[in-house]
C-alpha cells in the first residue's frame, strides 16, 4: 500500500512540475475496499497539494505501523580465552650506535716526503702491518753523524781514562820521591846534630823534600782532573747515545706501521706529498677502526637508572657496574636479536644536558656484520626471573587515566581495572587485576558492557616468541669479552710490593 502510495506521489509531482498552473483531479482509493467517492482538489498552488499528499502518505504509514510488536536485540556473541601465565624476563628496550673499541688516527712522526704506501684501501689490516713509508735518507744521514760523534765521545773517554792512567803513576812516582826526601833529611838532620855536614847540605835537602811533597800533590791533582775528564767524557757518550737512538727513533718513524688491528680507511695524502709530524697538528694520513670485538652505547634516563638502583638494592638484579649482566642485540634488518654480548661499562654521572646516564655493552664481531656508526636495538634485562600474565593489547580498554578488561563470569559481562606492564612475547604484562584464570574477553570489545549478558565462544592467545630469553644469569669470567687493561709497569708492581711490606711489617 505504501508503494502504491508513493507511486502516486510520484506521478501528482511530475504532473505538476509540467503545468504548475493546471487544475488537478485526483481520484484515488486509500483503502483496500470499493469506494466511488472521489477527491477531488482544485488549486494554483502544487506545493500545497505535495504537502497534502505527504500528509496522507504519514497517516497511512503510521496506521500500518500501529499493530507490530516491538523486537528484543540478540544477544551479542564474545571470544574469549584465558590469559597466559609463562615465566618471563622483562627485557628493557634500548637504541644504541656501534662505537669501535680501537679508533686511531694514524699520523706522522716526522716530516718529510711521503715515498710509498702499502695497503688497499678499506681493507682490514693486523698490528705491525707496514703503511706508508716516509723518505728515510735525511734520517739515516742523521743517524750516521749521530754514531760518529757517539765513536768520537767513546774515544775521548778512552784517552780520559789513560790519563788518569798516567796521572796515577805520576803519584806514585812522587811517593817514591818523597819517601826518598824525608829519608834523606832525617839522615842529614842526624848528621847536622853532630856536625858531620854542613848546613847548606841540609838546606838542600829539605829543599828536596818540600819539592817532593808539591810534585805528590800535582799528582794528586793530575789524578781529580783526569777523573773529572773521564766524568766529562762519559756524559758526552751519554749524550751521544741519546743521539743516536734519536736518530734511530726517527729513522723508525719514517716507516709507519699499524697500531691496532681493525679496518683501515681512504688514503688522506697520496705519494710525493710533503708531510709534518712530531707537533699537535701533524699531518693525518688514515684512521683505523677495530671490529672486534664492537661496543654499543646508549642513554638511560633518570627513571629507568633509579629502577636499575632499587633493583639491586632488593637483590633481585645484580647492578652492571658490578656484574656482566647480558646484553642482546638486533640490527635494522633482523627481527629477532641475534647477537649476544654483555654490559661493560656504566658512566659515574648523569649528562646535566639531557638527563641522562651514558651506559655501554660489548658484543663479539667475527663476522665484521657490526660496523662502527650503526644504529641498533638492544634489550638489557629489567626484572629477574618471574612468572606473568599475559594478554594482548585489542583485549584492553582505556577510560582516561585508567585501564581495564572485560572478564565473563557465569555469562555475565564484569569490567575489571589492571594495572599494565612492557610488552613481552608480543603481550602486554598484567601486573595487577588478573590472575590468569578468568575468562577474558579477546574479540567484541566495542559491543560489551558491565552486566551485559553474553554468548561465548572459545579462542585462543597467540604467544609471540621475540627471540630473548625467559631467564638469565650474569655472564661468568671466562665468557667476558672487554678488552682488558694493560699490565702495570714493573716500576709500579714494585712500588706496590714495596707498600704491601710495609704495611705488613707495620702490624
Amino acid at each position: 500500500m505504501l508503494c502504491q502510495l508513493l507511486a502516486s506521489l510520484l506521478s501528482c509531482w511530475a504532473g505538476l512540475c509540467g503545468s504548475p498552473r493546471s487544475k488537478l483531479s485526483l481520484r484515488r482509493s486509500f483503502f483496500n475496499h470499493e469506494d466511488t467517492s472521489t477527491l477531488k482538489i482544485q488549486t494554483q498552488c502544487p506545493s500545497i497539494q505535495l504537502v497534502g499528499l505527504l500528509a496522507l502518505c504519514a497517516g497511512a504509514l503510521g496506521c500500518n505501523q500501529g499493530g507490530a510488536e516491538p523486537q528484543q536485540a540478540p544477544v551479542p556473541n564474545m571470544t574469549i580465552a584465558q590469559p597466559v601465565r609463562k615465566q618471563i624476563v622483562e627485557w628493557d628496550a634500548y637504541t644504541g650506535r656501534l662505537e669501535a673499541v680501537d679508533f686511531v688516527e694514524v699520523r706522522a712522526r716526522v716530516s718529510g716526503y711521503l715515498e710509498t704506501i702499502h695497503f688497499d684501501e678499506g681493507q682490514v689490516v693486523n698490528e705491525g702491518d707496514l703503511l706508508f713509508v716516509i723518505d728515510p735518507r735525511p734520517y739515516q744521514a742523521e743517524l750516521n753523524r749521530a754514531s760518529a760523534a757517539l765513536r768520537q765521545a767513546e774515544s775521548g773517554l778512552q784517552q780520559s781514562r789513560a790519563q788518569l792512567t798516567v796521572a796515577k803513576a805520576l803519584k806514585l812516582q812522587a811517593d817514591a820521591r818523597l819517601q826518598l826526601a824525608n829519608a834523606r833529611v832525617k839522615r842529614t838532620r842526624q848528621l847536622k846534630s853532630q856536625n858531620a855536614i854542613t848546613q847548606a847540605d841540609l838546606d838542600q835537602d829539605e829543599s828536596a823534600n818540600l819539592e817532593a811533597e808539591a810534585d805528590l800533590e800535582g799528582a794528586k791533582a793530575g789524578i781529580t782532573s783526569a777523573e773529572a775528564a773521564i766524568t766529562t767524557e762519559m756524559a758526552t757518550v751519554e749524550s751521544a747515545k741519546a743521539e743516536v737512538e734519536t736518530a734511530e727513533l726517527n729513522l723508525e718513524y719514517t716507516r709507519i706501521r699499524a697500531p691496532v688491528s681493525g679496518r683501515i680507511s681512504r688514503e688522506n695524502v697520496t705519494e710525493g706529498n710533503l708531510v709534518s709530524g712530531g707537533t699537535a697538528t701533524s699531518t693525518l694520513l688514515t684512521t683505523i677502526a677495530s671490529v672486534d670485538p664492537i661496543y654499543c652505547t646508549f642513554d638511560a634516563n633518570e627513571q629507568e637508572v633509579l629502577k636499575y638502583v632499587r633493583l639491586d638494592q632488593a637483590g633481585t638484579r645484580t647492578s652492571s657496574r658490578e656484574a656482566k649482566n647480558p646484553v642482546y642485540l638486533g640490527l635494522v634488518d633482523e627481527t629477532a636479536f641475534p647477537h649476544l654480548g654483555h654490559m661493560d661499562f656504566v658512566d659515574n654521572r648523569f649528562d646535566t644536558n639531557s638527563a641522562t646516564m651514558r651506559a655501554r655493552c660489548v658484543f663479539p664481531n667475527d663476522d665484521f656484520v657490526l660496523v662502527p656508526g650503526m644504529f641498533a636495538r638492544i634489550r638489557i634485562p629489567g626484572s629477574a626471573s618471574y612468572e606473568a600474565v599475559l594478554i594482548p593489547d585489542s583485549a584492553i580498554g582505556t577510560d582516561q587515566a585508567s585501564q581495564y578488561v572485560y572478564i565473563v563470569v557465569d555469562g555475565v559481562i564484569e569490567r575489571r581495572g589492571v594495572k599494565l606492564g612492557p610488552i613481552v612475547d608480543g603481550l602486554r604484562v598484567v601486573r595487577e587485576g588478573l590472575s590468569g584464570g578468568e575468562s577474558l574477553v579477546i574479540e567484541g570489545l566495542l559491543q560489551a558492557r558491565p552486566e551485559m549478558a553474553v554468548k561465548t565462544k572459545a579462542g585462543e592467545i597467540e604467544v609471540i616468541e621475540d627471540g630473548l630469553p625467559d631467564q638469565y644469569a650474569p655472564l661468568p669470567p671466562d665468557e667476558w669479552i672487554s678488552p682488558s687493561p694493560d699490565p702495570l709497569p714493573a716500576s709500579e708492581v714494585s712500588r706496590l710490593n714495596q707498600q704491601a711490606d710495609q704495611g705488613g711489617n707495620s702490624q
